[in-house]
């Protein structure tokens, strides 16, 4: 059965943006307006004759021949949603208004392209899941995870790297791959485009042929270059602090300017949850440590001799405590100053920290007074060592940073467990006192 359009109802269509469609029984195009080309990207002659079918996405197939049996039997559809192939093989997403033509045996539809409010609904969803998964990840490769699954989801990615770079220089990288069975260490090829982007300060986009102005080792490494790589910087309010880098997958195309937006987007949330983790830590570090030995303070010394306290009354085990206090040191503050009696502090709690285990903690509990908890069982043999290796280390004139040379003593207080006392107040107290008697000693002796 032949079609006709009448030439004024023809050329009225071709003044909407809009498509209009006519389909026949067999499911071929016998008319489509002029705004065919722009959403699907074939002239008019080229989709008159097209089976309708061959150009949706084979995902939407079923559910479209389901939609089009249905237009046939009397049921006209309103804002049916599919995917379109076009010419140049990109998804078109359309939403169509469609109702059959008894007398014509035609489906009659009109197409409007919705891709762009596809796109932009999908980048919204992927931005709101990338902050959500910004406030609930903590662990920093699982949130590099959980973002790369969320970006494959709109972008063909193969990996994604974050080069991390503070005053001591970059960290190493961190990489996830889009094959979770198969993860592969960061390539050197990602992390000298970090390292580029670090440098110049610019997203930078690497394909094939398009090589020339970069770095020799940059260029070597990418010589064979089967994937398009995405490079943007991360900022925060300090300044320039990394560099995250997306592969796509092998002969895919990224790097258009909505893939730059998404992947500085996401860039940007990263160094924002990476600066708020990084003070997080930071003022829990200062809360439970001293600021001018960076030593435990007082309140985690106590929460951790709690812990072993515990821990040594449910296994039967031992543990000791020192307390530590320096001679004289009113005398430094009121002959050199308080900025020299500073000095000297720093440079005990570093001579002693050099004495410690590393099962040992060492506090300082304020002014003069240090304390060191001694755990792993530590026989009054072990703990007698140790004394002698702080009056040794300390026996040295200590060398300030304003070239002063000065000596401290120290006098030192003892007390095991379970021995001394069968409480951590009664501990506590019995090496408060010994290290009193010690003091009193020490000056009776002189």
């Amino acid at each position: 059965m032949k079609h006709m359009i009448s030439a004024p109802v023809a050329s009225f269509t071709d003044l909407l943006l809009d498509a209009v469609c006519m389909v026949d029984a067999n499911g071929r195009f016998v008319f489509v307006s002029a705004a065919c080309e722009r959403i699907f990207g074939y002239t008019q002659q080229e989709m008159i004759g097209k089976l309708m079918l061959d150009l949706v996405a084979p995902a939407d197939r079923a559910r479209t021949l389901a939609a089009a049996q249905a237009i046939m039997d009397g049921h006209a559809q309103t804002h049916f949603e599919n995917r379109y192939l076009r010419k140049d093989g990109s998804l078109a997403h359309i939403m169509w208004t469609a109702r059959w033509s008894v007398a014509d045996q035609l489906r009659v539809a009109v197409a409007r392209d919705i891709t762009l409010l596809k796109q932009a609904q999908a980048k919204q969803a992927a931005l709101y899941a990338i902050s959500e998964a910004m406030q609930a990840t903590q662990d920093l490769p699982a949130l590099l995870h959980r973002i790369q699954h969320i970006i494959g989801e709109h972008l063909p990615t193969r990996s994604l790297t974050l080069l991390l770079h503070d005053e001591h220089g970059a960290q190493p990288p961190i990489s996830c791959h889009a094959d979770d069975s198969a993860p592969q260490p960061t390539s050197s090829l990602a992390s000298l485009l970090c390292d580029e982007v670090l440098r110049s300060g610019r997203p930078l986009l690497l394909q094939a042929g398009q090589l020339a102005g970069l770095p020799a080792a940059l260029q070597t490494a990418a010589c064979s270059l089967s994937s398009c790589w995405l490079a943007v910087p991360l900022y925060s309010s300090m300044g320039s602090i990394g560099a995250l880098a997306l592969q796509g997958c092998q002969d895919a195309v990224i790097g258009t300017e909505q893939d730059q937006d998404l992947l500085q987007f996401v860039a940007k949330q990263l160094a924002t949850a990476i600066e708020r983790r990084q003070l997080q830590t930071q003022m829990q570090f200062m809360a439970m440590h001293d600021e001018l030995t960076r030593l435990p303070n007082r309140r985690l010394f106590l929460d951790r001799l709690h812990t072993a306290f515990a821990r040594a009354h449910r296994q039967e085990g031992r543990l000791s405590l020192l307390f530590l206090d320096l001679d004289h040191f009113k005398r430094v503050n009121d002959e050199h100053g308080h900025a020299c009696g500073d000095l000297l502090l720093q440079t005990v709690a570093s001579r002693l920290r050099d004495c410690m285990r590393e099962t040992d903690t060492l506090a300082r509990m304020g002014g003069d007074e240090f304390v060191v908890l001694l755990e792993s069982n530590a026989t009054p043999v072990d703990v007698g060592l140790i004394e002698q290796k702080i009056h040794a280390a300390l026996a040295t004139p200590l060398l300030l940073g304003n070239g002063q040379q000065l000596r401290i003593a120290v006098s030192i207080g003892v007390a095991h467990y379970p021995e001394d006392g069968d409480t951590m107040q009664l501990l506590l107290r019995h090496a408060d006192r010994a290290m009193y008697a010690s003091k009193v000693l020490t000056a009776a002796s002189r």
